[in-house]
């Protein structure tokens, strides 16, 4: 965020706005929810119609993501996360799917938060940048979950 003075925007744009406005629909829905069981099927059913609605490209690796995380992390609830496909430990994201599209990136990524157990050193990657998801692909996210949740 830059300073009046210099011309430069100050506050949130209009995509981070949007993303806290999902967040709070989020939160409102969850509050709303009954049994936990229940809860789990209408998080992964928002979760399915969100990835639905993106664009093609995001789309299909959305899907691929949402395929090999719960195959690979069974633990891992999904949810959806300031708009976002994400996958949590008792409510807490673990990790995401950020769409290329909704931040006008020209990749999607594959996040992690500091819950997940990838440490390595004093250094290791806690995001990844996604254009195609091919087998060798499926392979390193399916590691990286099965890692993430110990």
């Amino acid at each position: 965020m830059g300073n009046a003075e210099d011309g430069r925007h100050e506050g949130f744009s209009a995509d981070e706005r949007a993303a806290m406005k999902d967040h709070a629909k989020e939160l409102k829905a969850a509050s709303r929810r009954a049994s936990k069981a229940e809860k789990a099927a209408e998080a992964e059913r928002e979760l399915l119609a969100k990835i639905a609605e993106m664009q093609d490209a995001d789309r299909v690796l959305a899907e691929r993501v949402h395929a090999v995380v719960t195959a690979n992390a069974p633990t891992l609830e999904p949810k959806l996360w300031y708009g976002m496909p994400s996958y949590a430990i008792d409510g807490k994201v673990v990790c995401f799917f950020q769409s290329a599209e909704k931040f006008k990136a020209r990749y999607a990524t594959l996040g992690f938060s500091d819950l997940a157990k990838l440490d390595d050193g004093p250094m290791w990657a806690a995001g990844f940048a996604l254009t195609e998801v091919t087998p060798e692909v499926e392979a390193r996210i399916a590691e990286l979950v099965r890692r993430a949740v110990g």
